[in-house]
């Protein structure tokens, strides 16, 4: 079987963890595997019927006091106890930060390899590879598994919801024994005015160095609130320089980020920025440097003054949204 790890934030399933659901009911129509999700909290709310529209067969819930907020320790504990009873082959969980942390921990547990980012599931005569970048991006390797169960995390905003159809499954929950837990978690302490995180924008704004100073990131903020499900991102320049937090950073020591659409403003385009944003369907680039390295992936690219730039696009971007 194929067992899915759902995320839950602020009381809604995370759209990457229904990406990875979505991909997990096309591996199973190939392999012919039924798909389990395992939704891990305290109290919680019967997401079931969301998960069997995206092909989940059955949904199990994990529960324990100790699992109310998240924390590796207990959630990695939660999910070998599941695996060592249903004995899954493959595993998925999405690429996000929690993803990222938890799966690793899963890996070490069970003894097994990881294959981390991953971009591209292909299933060849009944056998499991996956693609996923290396080299910040320059190259893809395809990887297989001699150990089972297979464990993977997939990027998000590169697989596409399967449509979701009215299916009914069986829901089973369970009160978790957790023991060994090292760390707790105290309190949760969200920042103020907190945007929506690039990861999981449709479209992300971006600004680096030529945006000159924290005072100019308004006009992508602007952008912004004129585009649905966008977010600001910015290169590592622009967060060394103190205009903008980390948590807004795309690239290889940042975050990686697959949108609809990557707007890049004055940012050249160092590999290890590319490494994060190359995957991206559609990449407009504004920059003056006609020799930006930026504009090799741009899949469209302006040579202009972007302050000049970016008020035009703004009154275009109104007329069109007001429509």
């Amino acid at each position: 079987m194929i067992l899915v790890y759902i995320e839950i934030r602020e009381g809604k399933i995370k759209k990457s963890s229904l990406e990875t659901l979505s991909e997990a009911k096309r591996v199973s129509e190939k392999l012919k595997y039924p798909i389990n999700a395992v939704v891990i909290g305290y109290n919680l709310d019967d997401f079931s019927s969301e998960l069997f529209k995206y092909g989940a067969e059955k949904v199990y819930l994990l529960e324990n006091s100790l699992l109310k907020d998240y924390s590796s320790d207990s959630y990695s504990s939660a999910i070998v106890q599941l695996v060592k009873e249903i004995n899954p082959e493959i595993i998925l969980f999405p690429a996000t930060s929690m993803g990222k942390d938890l799966a690793p921990r899963v890996a070490a547990e069970l003894n097994v390899s990881l294959a981390s980012d991953c971009t591209q599931i292909i299933i060849d005569n009944n056998s499991f590879k996956v693609v996923r970048p290396v080299y910040a991006g320059k190259a893809f390797a395809k990887m297989s598994f001699k150990i089972k169960p297979i464990i993977a995390t997939l990027r998000p905003n590169i697989f596409p919801l399967v449509e979701p159809q009215e299916n009914k499954g069986e829901v089973i929950k369970k009160e978790l024994s957790i023991s060994g837990v090292k760390a707790k978690v105290r309190k949760i302490v969200r920042e103020e005015g907190a945007e929506l995180d690039v990861t999981e924008a449709e479209i992300v704004i971006s600004g680096g160095r030529g945006m000159q100073s924290a005072e100019n990131f308004k006009l992508l903020r602007e952008l912004a609130s004129i585009l649905p499900n966008s977010a600001i991102g910015a290169s590592r320049s622009a967060v060394d320089a103190g205009w903008i937090g980390h948590q807004h950073q795309v690239g290889q020591t940042g975050k990686t980020v697959s949108p609809n659409l990557y707007m890049a403003f004055g940012i050249s385009g160092a590999i290890q920025h590319l490494a994060g944003m190359s995957s991206s369907k559609c990449i407009v680039a504004v920059n003056k440097d006609p020799d930006a390295p930026i504009f090799k992936v741009a899949t469209y690219g302006i040579v202009d003054d972007l302050f000049k730039i970016i008020p035009a696009l703004k009154e275009e971007l109104k007329k069109l949204y007001s429509e």
